[in-house]
């Protein structure tokens, strides 16, 4: 049953695997140090003209190449290709052998350029590896990997599913590394908190991305980061990919943040009449608090003053407790009474010559009609000013004297309606 299991295991990897992007050396896939790459050469081919890419016969001949590269580090040094977990295909008379080799192309991907590097892997079927020394620093070399095709009763080149790592001093380079530097990690509500990033061994690096408790929050270029929207307990973080070739992510995140805050309430905004008085319905724990503006104000240095603002004033209630100054705030508007003149004198001698409605430009969608006393409408408006108010005509030019009739929709959220009557004096 075991083997049965393993067979199906066997058979699935090789399904899942179609023709590699890396079959070509100009596709060439880089890989980096000491990370396990999970590679294959089922269903790869061969490229062989003069001077094209599989046209060399030392070590080996290629078959069903793919193709891989390495640059070395700023020293250079010693190189080991590691291979491990072969897994052969194993179809009637295929071959059951990997072969491998490190090359050197001073033109990339031309055959008559190729030198070899280190020892060759021309009957691989058990783990093996690839080795070569002193190597020179921030020199580009490929790695080309084929199935031996050789022995009597073979039909078919070896195709194999491998696992490989490379390591050693010519491409090892220093573990990259992030930390931030932060404000205070106890801090006042709204007050802004500062971290910035401290790379080690991270070269290249692009951008930063933020994350307050993981969401995303902000990317930035310089590796600085500044908010004021924290709340007790956020926890922030950051990322950011180290090296151009073979990027390596780092990561660093704060303890969690203590935001210090106390209730300030300064109550619901209020709507008044020109003239009238109110009292204001502050609310705090904190020990010291004023109100702002001063002005109008019965007493700015209690929770509930009077206050008799004569224009629309927006109040700040300001409580400081524990170093933490924290604000809210409360808008008075004022309302001026709407009056409805119940005369007019359209006679152009410059006074009262229009219907004009005192307070009503607070309403700057409203609905003006006017009409005769037989019901039928000779004015209307939406909007009402000095400018668009009622001067006494009609569709027919100037109205006689006499008693009209008025009904004025403020559309506002009360959906108030006025109704009236106007005599209108010649």
């Amino acid at each position: 049953m075991k083997v049965v299991i393993l067979l199906l295991l066997f058979s699935f990897r090789f399904l899942a695997v179609g023709q590699q992007a890396y079959n070509a050396c100009n596709t060439a896939l880089e890989i980096c140090p000491n990370q396990s790459f999970s590679l294959s050469n089922v269903g790869a081919n061969k490229t062989f003209c003069p001077g094209c890419e599989d046209d060399f016969a030392f070590c080996f001949t290629s078959n069903n190449s793919i193709w891989l590269t390495f640059t070395t580090n700023s020293t250079g040094g010693n190189v080991q290709v590691d291979f491990s977990n072969l897994v052969f295909s194993m179809n009637a008379g295929q071959d059951n052998a990997l072969q491998a080799t490190m090359i050197s192309a001073s033109v990339p991907c031309n055959s008559t350029s190729y030198t070899a590097v280190g020892n060759c892997v021309s009957t691989g079927n058990l783990p093996f590896s690839l080795n070569a020394s002193a190597l020179p620093a921030n020199t580009l070399y490929y790695i080309v990997i084929s199935g031996d095709f050789s022995g009597v009763g073979i039909t078919s080149a070896a195709e194999c599913a491998f696992d490989l790592i490379i390591s050693g001093t010519g491409i090892d380079r220093p573990v990259p590394s992030v930390s931030m530097n932060t404000s205070p990690l106890l801090i006042c509500k709204n007050d802004v908190f500062s971290a910035n990033a401290i790379l080690t061994n991270c070269p290249d690096t692009s951008s930063f991305n933020w994350y307050v408790n993981g969401i995303l929050t902000a990317v930035t270029t310089d590796g600085n980061f500044n908010t004021s929207a924290l709340n007790n307990g956020d926890i922030v973080s950051l990322e950011t990919n180290c090296y151009t070739l073979c990027a390596e992510m780092v990561t660093a995140t704060t303890a969690a943040i203590a935001v210090y805050s106390f209730p300030v309430d300064a109550g619901p905004d209020q709507f008044l009449n020109s003239g009238e008085t109110t009292q204001l319905n502050g609310l705090t724990t904190a020990p010291v608090y004023s109100w702002s503006p001063t002005f109008g104000i019965s007493d700015a240095y209690s929770l509930s003053p009077l206050v008799s603002p004569s224009s629309t004033t927006t109040y700040t209630l300001t409580a400081t407790e524990n170093g933490c100054t924290l604000e809210d705030y409360i808008t008075i508007t004022i309302e001026e009474k709407l009056i409805f003149p119940t005369t007019f004198s359209p006679n152009d001698d410059g006074i009262n010559d229009r219907w004009e409605i005192g307070g009503v430009s607070q309403y700057p969608n409203c609905f003006v009609k006017i009409y005769n006393r037989w019901g039928q409408e000779i004015f209307q408006s939406i909007g009402y000013s000095a400018t668009k108010s009622w001067d006494g005509s009609g569709n027919t030019g100037k109205l006689s004297e006499g008693v009209y009739f008025y009904i004025v929709e403020l559309r506002d959220d009360k959906k108030q309606e006025f109704k009236g009557s106007i005599t209108l004096i010649r």
